[in-house]
């Protein structure tokens, strides 16, 4: 279903990139969302003062709670993958977020982002494996029993390729479904009265599927960082 207005296609419609803008919308408004990211980011950064002010404290409470309870969760050792991690989640809860802003639509209603995401996800877990554990790493596919060793191994191959399954249509179905009530909403009451309630239950599934996204890839991680059993 087309939103019914989308603020950068429309810039990119004044400067004759109509056609692109209206087949890649989702990968137009991950570049804003990136834009903001950086940008919010480097005024962040360039602000940070021994005395912090309302803002840098609100800023630090939000980061050093995410650090935290990935900390508590997977152990001190995983402290490293903080920044992949945190990142992943703020740019997943934040794409989320911008698609309750009339005339924004959120990357992550797009099949094509969120399976991007969980590839990144489940390829750094391999990464992680091979720097903790060598060439050893391979036993974490082959199960305790050596003769079971060929078996395991095909269903962990299905069981990690599932993983991208899970993270990408997981978060793009729940995303593509609040869009959809939230436009059928916009076409029969009106931009602003009938969608309240669901944009308010908006921030909170925005929240939501980025924690989770979130929480189960740093599960991910923390798996292959252990030793095979």
């Amino acid at each position: 279903m087309e939103h019914p207005y989308l603020f950068f296609v429309k810039l990119f419609e004044l400067i004759g990139l109509g056609d692109f803008a209206h087949q890649n919308v989702h990968v137009i408004y991950s570049w804003v969302l990136m834009a903001f990211l950086i940008i919010a980011g480097a005024l962040m950064s360039k602000g940070v003062k021994l005395i912090p002010g309302k803002a840098q404290n609100l800023a630090e409470v939000i980061i050093s709670g995410i650090e935290e309870f990935m900390v508590d969760t997977i152990g001190e050792e995983g402290r490293w993958l903080f920044p992949l991690a945190g990142t992943v989640f703020i740019y997943i809860f934040i794409g989320n977020l911008i698609g309750i802003i009339p005339g924004f639509m959120p990357p992550t209603s797009n099949l094509n982002t969120t399976l991007s995401c969980a590839v990144v996800v489940v390829f750094f877990t391999h990464v992680i494996g091979v720097k903790y554990h060598g060439v050893a790493y391979i036993k974490h596919f082959l199960g305790p029993v050596w003769w079971m060793s060929p078996l395991i191994f095909v269903i962990e191959i299905i069981g990690h390729l599932a993983r991208i399954l899970s993270l990408s249509f997981r978060l793009f179905g729940n995303m593509m479904g609040h869009e959809i009530v939230l436009t059928i909403l916009f076409f029969l009451a009106g931009a602003f009265f009938a969608p309240l309630p669901i944009m308010v239950l908006g921030v909170f599934v925005a929240f939501v599927q980025g924690f989770v996204f979130f929480l189960l890839s740093i599960i991910y991680f923390s798996g292959a960082m252990e030793h095979a059993h």
